[in-house]
């Protein structure tokens, strides 16, 4: 699996994208294979407050549901509708078209680099 080395990422498989004003997020390949055929996904609202740490969105597979975590502290600028609108963009380009939001961060919670996540998920 290959983890693009310009991201950082999170112990919950969320990876955060610095894009210089605002942070693009997005969950991981790994997150993406271990949940299955994602079929609904429901996110913050534009304008939005969220919390690093903090459970901002879900993913719903069809083997479970599970809670997107939020990487950074900031305001929601802006959702990927196309995600919304077809869920399976998240499997199919999880580091690409299948992003999920973007945040105006103010701060950022813990984050790994490439080469600790990649260590984290070989455990």
């Amino acid at each position: 699996m290959s983890l693009p080395q310009d991201l950082r990422y999170t112990e919950e498989h969320e990876w955060i994208q610095d894009r210089g004003e605002l942070v693009r997020i997005g969950i991981t390949q790994h997150a993406a294979e271990a949940l299955g055929d994602i079929v609904f996904v429901q996110l913050p609202e534009v304008g939005e407050q969220i919390e690093a740490g903090q459970a901002c969105g879900e993913l719903e597979s069809t083997k479970s549901v599970s809670d997107l975590f939020a990487p950074v502290t900031g305001e929601v600028v802006a959702v990927n509708e196309a995600a919304v609108d077809d869920p399976a963009l998240v499997n199919a380009e999880p580091y690409g078209e299948g992003w999920l939001l973007e945040v105006r961060a103010t701060s950022t919670g813990a984050v790994l680099t490439p080469e600790q996540y990649a260590e984290l998920i070989e455990q």
